[in-house]
């Protein structure tokens, strides 16, 4: 993590704080896009440590807009069963919506306007619409379970 820590603040990026082995981290910066800080932290995590990964940045506004969407979050007793599925672009979001019909009850699948969410009662590994989700389908897509947006949230509300 503080090598993760270290290339966000190479490239600019102020009051970096990273959440345990997660990958995921808070920082504060002036202007771009979340898009462009996505395709910036992408080029560096490829050329300094050979990675090729999706990066999906969010903003705080963002993230509190999805928190008060998610209407699962009400009703699900275990937040590390419920996912929220993140993109950095709209029609990728639009392109989960199939994945509802194979979710079976008592599962919900919910498309909201900024994220996709899913609660999986019996458990993720257990779960079609996930393993969709974690798969090629989702390939636009990443995903973190409640606790751990809770806990980015927090981060952020420091």
């Amino acid at each position: 993590m503080a090598e993760w820590r270290r290339l966000l603040e190479d490239l600019g990026y102020r009051d970096v704080e990273t959440l345990l082995n997660s990958g995921n981290a808070v920082f504060e910066s002036p202007g771009r896009s979340t898009r462009n800080h996505g395709e910036a932290i992408r080029l560096a995590l490829q050329k300094s440590l050979g990675l090729e990964v999706p990066v999906i940045v969010k903003s705080a506004a963002e993230l509190a807009a999805i928190q008060e969407e998610n209407t699962l979050a009400r009703e699900a007793p275990d937040p590390t069963r419920l996912l929220v599925a993140f993109t950095a672009e709209p029609a990728d979001l639009q392109s989960l919506a199939g994945l509802a019909a194979l979710a079976v009850p008592p599962e919900r699948f919910l498309l909201g306007r900024h994220a996709a969410y899913l609660w999986c009662p019996a458990g993720i590994l257990e779960s079609q619409v996930a393993e969709s989700l974690l798969g090629k389908a989702g390939r636009a897509a990443t995903t973190r379970n409640w606790a751990t947006v809770t806990k980015i949230r927090a981060l952020l509300d420091r």
